[in-house]
């Protein structure tokens, strides 16, 4: 699910949109490039988000795959293309 897009249903920051950045067990790692930066992910649990079925660009994509180092300005504007597009 790296790479993909997800909003909050449960918590305070609930209907917030968040790029999924890394996965473990059960356990998702949201990030929007501004209140939760990439070093500074936010830990959230699979069941309270909605997962949407679109991902960032295929470059952004690989380099969230291959650990490599991904910008928070790039998480924005990943954000901002996404909703410019719905």
């Amino acid at each position: 699910m790296t790479g993909y897009f997800a909003t909050s249903r449960a918590g305070h920051d609930a209907g917030s949109l968040y790029v999924i950045v890394g996965e473990e067990d059960g356990y998702v790692y949201l990030s929007d490039g501004r209140l939760r930066s990439m070093e500074r992910p936010k830990k959230k649990s699979r069941r309270h988000i909605q997962v949407i079925r679109e991902t960032v660009d295929v470059e952004l994509q690989k380099r969230l795959l291959g650990e490599e180092a991904v910008f928070d300005h790039e998480i924005k504007y990943a954000i901002k293309q996404y909703l410019a597009a719905r």
